[in-house]
């Protein structure tokens, strides 16, 4: 607690270096930042943190390939490159970046403006191809943007206006508002799977913890492990019928390639269009809002003081470096920091920068080689969803967990904190209801007053995809309010906040003897 701390001691800049234990260090972590677990023991860890974002970076690979249309032959040195970004992105991160123990992999945000394009591109039985080379131009030009607002310093200024009233609700939707009802309904009839999965992961983690440091240490992986073989062997025996969410379908495996090897500009050539590139850069700067409530999460549950400005801006800068290679090597998406392993340091304490790398080297190992990757595309959905449930719903504890700086007597700050998370939950199903980006632009052109300017494209676009971004509508609500409603530093949480945050200075000098190698 801030008043354990010690009033003389300066603050640090680089996380676990000797003097930066935050005042709100937990005997929960297991593994600080800087700590390295014995290498079998990081490998099983790394894994695990790999294993926690499989799920997402399946996902939009697979949703991209479907609206595009791409041949079945492509999908899996598709998928592959995914898998080969996420691990250089993670490795540049925590090398280079902010260097905390975040995965970054593809991201969401950048769906649905990516789908609004492929879309507009046209037809043929080249379609897919134009429409990825259509999508790189857009997420090239993304990244360099968000590298340029990274290393020049915006969202670092901007932090001196978030207080614990903004940061609260923004990390908490991250966790409402990436668990969606489409996550758990694709287990169709599979409940029973993902019940297992989320008391499986409960168990280990929360009752056996201390029995054993193997459930301490390891529950995401046990409980996965154990769901996944149980389907296996029912699928193999015949119980679990092949139609099934639940059903672990071997062939896969078989029919994969043992070697692939992706490429920069595989697809040939990026297209560049101003209206796509306006409406991409709309779920760069949703990741980015994402990315720094992910930041201060992470921090949080790794036991450090909660990030400085400077910190911040290498951070953004970098995921607009990952951004910019993942748009060279043709994702056709970007790249950003990892709620689900923000969700896993939670529950079993590793916050190692080592064990994060350690998963990054598989992420890429597992990218060149198919057999991995096919593997692991049989994790079945309902899996995938009871380990969402335990994930996020960490991630909203912690972002709540915020409130504890700020008067929470203060009627002021109550009802910016409800109409934040309220909105950020409602806005986003209200997108989901109109269903496009076209339709939400036509049904702007027929509105009074602002018609003339909401019914323009790139307005619309941006609008709409923003609007369909939990943590980004919560967060710009917050941020406003917060800003214009009265209130004083004190009531904010802002004079302690100021307390917890590392020293920009101390951070800068730690960064400059680590690249060094001093």
């Amino acid at each position: 607690m801030a008043g354990d701390a010690n009033p003389e001691a300066p603050p640090e800049g680089i996380a676990g270096e000797p003097g930066t234990e935050s005042v709100e260090q937990s005997g929960d972590v297991e593994y600080g930042v800087e700590e390295r677990p014995p290498t079998g023991e990081s490998v099983l860890l790394g894994l695990q943190h790999y294993l926690t974002m499989v799920g997402a970076n399946i996902a939009v690979p697979l949703a991209l390939a479907g609206a595009m249309g791409m041949p079945s032959k492509w999908q899996p040195i598709y998928i592959g490159t995914f898998f080969v970004v996420s691990g250089v992105g993670t490795l540049l991160q925590t090398t280079f970046g902010n260097r905390y123990p975040i995965v970054q992999g593809a991201t969401f945000s950048m769906l649905a403006p990516a789908i609004a394009i492929i879309g507009f591109v046209g037809t043929g039985p080249d379609h897919w191809r134009d429409a990825i080379l259509a999508l790189q131009g857009a997420i090239i030009v993304g990244g360099i943007v968000e590298f340029a607002l990274g290393y020049l310093g915006v969202m670092g200024w901007l932090k001196k206006y978030l207080s614990p009233v903004v940061v609260a609700p923004t990390i908490a939707l991250i966790g409402l508002s990436l668990f969606s009802a489409s996550q758990v309904t694709m287990a169709n009839q599979a409940w029973w799977l993902v019940g297992l999965t989320v008391v499986l992961i409960v168990l280990f983690s929360q009752y056996l913890d201390d029995a054993h440091r193997m459930f301490r240490l390891y529950p995401v992986l046990l409980g996965i492990v154990v769901a996944w073989v149980l389907a296996t062997a029912l699928s193999v025996l015949g119980i679990i019928p092949s139609g099934s969410a639940a059903f672990v379908d071997l062939s896969t495996v078989a029919n994969a390639s043992l070697v692939q090897v992706p490429t920069p500009l595989q697809w040939g050539m990026p297209t560049f269009q101003t209206s796509f590139v306006v409406g991409m850069f709309a779920g760069v700067l949703a990741s980015m809002i994402e990315s720094f409530g992910d930041y201060h999460a992470v921090a949080r549950l790794a036991g450090e003081r909660a990030p400085s400005a400077r910190r911040i801006d290498h951070g953004i800068g970098m995921e607009g470096i990952a951004t910019l290679f993942a748009g060279i090597m043709g994702t056709g998406n970007g790249s950003t920091s990892y709620s689900e392993n923000i969700g896993a340091i939670g529950l079993t304490g590793v916050a190692s920068r080592y064990v994060i790398q350690i998963g990054a080297l598989l992420m890429l190992v597992v990218g060149f080689v198919g057999y991995f990757g096919a593997l692991i595309t049989t994790i079945p959905s309902p899996i995938i969803g009871g380990l969402y449930i335990a994930m996020f719903g960490q991630i909203a504890a912690v972002g709540l967990s915020n409130l504890k700086h700020v008067d929470l007597d203060s009627s002021r700050n109550v009802f910016i904190v409800g109409i934040s998370l309220f909105c950020g939950l409602a806005l986003p199903a209200y997108m989901g209801n109109v269903g496009s980006a076209a339709a939400f632009q036509q049904g702007m052109a027929s509105t009074p007053i602002l018609g003339a300017l909401l019914g323009l494209k790139i307005v619309s676009d941006t609008i709409y995809v923003v609007g369909g971004t939990g943590m980004a509508v919560g967060g710009l609500v917050a941020f406003v309010l917060d800003n214009t409603v009265e209130g004083s530093r004190e009531e904010r949480g802002l004079d302690e906040w100021d307390q917890l945050t590392e020293d920009d200075e101390a951070f800068d000098s730690a960064y400059e003897r680590y690249v060094k190698g001093d």
